[in-house]
């Protein structure tokens, strides 16, 4: 497949491109999080 016959390669392939999703993931979930924990310091 692809000329790449080893399958650790492909493990490893696999593995960046779930890493990259999960990360993407990540962002979208705690995109605004920010946001909220400055305005809590504002009332301390």
């Amino acid at each position: 497949m692809l000329g790449i016959d080893d399958p650790q390669i492909w493990i490893a392939y696999i593995l960046c491109i779930i890493s990259a999703i999960g990360c993407v993931a990540y962002g979208l979930l705690k995109w605004n999080d920010g946001d909220d924990q400055e305005e809590d310091e504002e009332w301390l």
